[in-house]
């Protein structure tokens, strides 16, 4: 065969795989609100960026094995990715498949690259046994040893049922579109047959019941979209910086913060204000903000710098659940992974008293919030905003468990118990003796405020180093992100720690 002929042959194979199932499967595919696996892999790299790695990888029957596997750029910096096509045999996982997925997490981890995963697959390939299983087995095992080493990004935009389920949320971040996607360890049919309780794994479910979503996006445009920006954010590997991006005046007040904190203690105001005001103009993105709503957390930029903010909703009662623990420990140690320094903001009057939460393990999951702030040895700054009650606020990535700068609002009322439970105990004889004991008592709690919870009695003993102006937050912290750039903390030698997270 002459040179020719073999290049018409190699090109001829080519044309065959940007094909994928075919023409009709492409159409179902859209007709379903779906772009296939190219169109998708096109939208989230730069134009012309995308190379891909063992094209050739499957038979004809199975074009590239029902995955696309590669790397390129997003905003001129390496991504690798896979793409699972759902139109080659439901995208299902085989053992090639589980193969050259396997590859391209080995090469991010050598290179130094985030991963992107776009799921859409009917799970593992059943014709092909306990291959598929090995398969499925051998991508979970390099996603782990890949995590806190480069960036995950699960993106699921189909069907991600069974152990597939398991992989995503092995991942850092989980992304599904509104419609299209589903994610389930067991099927909606399992369930109903087994215990007859109705479910489905839609994208709304995984958002604000499970947790296991944390960017929901309307369509596989607006998801690529979102995951180019949330790269934008993130260093490429755990020995990098993230990138600085624009800037704000550093010395920019906000005359907004002075009247934030309401007279009436029981009165709510929206933290995501607090934190907007704080970072830099139109910078922030909010991770999970589906679920658990009385804790935010969030990336944004402070000069440039991408920095993590944990805050409590004040809106939402500011009191801590196991939920709320769960999604800031998980966020806490992403950001102390990648060098991304922690912003605190505290107001909570300690935790939520039910049954409910003691069965959900509520202690276990503070336990792991304070073992997660602790352990941490990014810049960690924390701003008491309001109410820092007892071991919630210990628990808020506090002083005490090693917070490098903590400031407080003159509004701040740190304290044991809340200021009308303490009154109760340390005024109990007087309130008993007044001859009006509830115009008493208003008047001990006021007392107890003043006298015992305000922030200069905690700056005396430095367990506060400043108390500031509400509207010079921004400032300050950034002078001490500035100050605090050079931090080098070691921990204890020890191959891992053992709280269950």
């Amino acid at each position: 065969m002459s040179t020719n002929n073999k290049l018409a042959e190699l090109q001829a194979r080519r044309a065959a795989l940007l094909e994928g199932g075919g023409a009709e499967k492409t159409a179902k595919q859209h007709d379903a609100g779906k772009l296939t696996a190219r169109e998708r892999i096109a939208l989230l790299f730069d134009e012309g960026s995308f190379i891909e790695l063992d094209a050739l990888a499957g038979s004809k029957d199975t074009p590239c094995d029902g995955v696309i596997c590669g790397y390129g750029t997003v905003d001129m910096r390496p991504v690798f990715a896979y793409s699972q096509d759902f139109t080659v045999k439901g995208g299902s996982v085989g053992l090639l498949h589980g193969k050259k997925i396997a590859k391209v997490i080995d090469m991010a981890m050598k290179t130094g690259a985030p991963i992107v995963a776009m799921l859409d697959s009917g799970g593992a390939r059943i014709q092909e046994g306990s291959d598929a299983l090995s398969a499925m087995g051998t991508v979970m095992q390099k996603t782990a040893l890949a995590s806190g080493v480069v960036p995950q990004i699960a993106a699921v935009m189909g069907p991600c049922a069974g152990g597939a389920a398991a992989l995503a949320t092995l991942s850092d971040f989980v992304f599904m579109t509104k419609e299209a996607a589903t994610l389930y360890l067991s099927s909606p049919s399992a369930i109903k047959g087994t215990t007859g309780e109705d479910f489905c794994g839609c994208a709304e479910v995984n958002a604000e019941t499970s947790g296991n979503c944390q960017v929901v996006s309307e369509n596989d445009e607006a998801l690529l979209s979102d995951v180019r920006n949330l790269l934008s954010y993130l260093p490429s590997n755990n020995l990098e910086d993230a990138p600085v991006s624009g800037s704000d005046e550093i010395n920019r007040v906000s005359p907004v913060l002075n009247t934030m904190i309401p007279d009436n203690d029981a009165d709510g105001y929206d933290v995501k204000t607090v934190i907007s005001e704080i970072a830099d103009n139109g910078s922030v993105f909010e991770i999970a903000a589906g679920y658990a709503k009385n804790m935010v957390t969030a990336l944004a930029r402070l000069d440039g710098q991408t920095v993590g903010f944990v805050a409590n909703q004040a809106e939402k009662g500011g009191l801590l659940d196991a939920k709320a623990a769960e999604k800031a420990t998980r966020f806490v140690r992403f950001c102390d992974s990648f060098n991304l320094p922690i912003v605190t903001l505290t107001d909570t009057d300690g935790y939520v008293a039910s049954a409910v939460e003691e069965y959900a393990g509520i202690a276990r999951k503070i336990a792991a919030l304070a073992y997660a702030y602790a352990e941490a040895t990014v810049p960690k700054l924390n701003v008491i905003l309001r109410k820092a009650c007892g071991s919630a606020y210990i628990s808020m990535g506090s002083k005490h468990i090693g917070a490098d700068m903590t400031y407080a609002w003159p509004t701040a009322q740190i304290s044991v118990m809340h200021a009308e439970g303490a009154a109760n105990i340390i005024y109990r004889k007087e309130m008993q003796e007044a001859e009006n004991p509830i115009a008493a008592r208003a008047s001990f709690v006021e007392s107890f405020k003043e006298t015992y919870a305000n922030p200069y009695e905690a700056a005396k003993l430095g367990y506060v180093d400043d108390v500031i102006e509400p509207d010079s937050t921004r400032p300050r912290i950034i002078a001490a992100l500035l100050m605090l750039a050079g931090k080098r903390e070691n921990l204890p030698a020890k191959k891992h720690g053992t709280m269950p997270l």
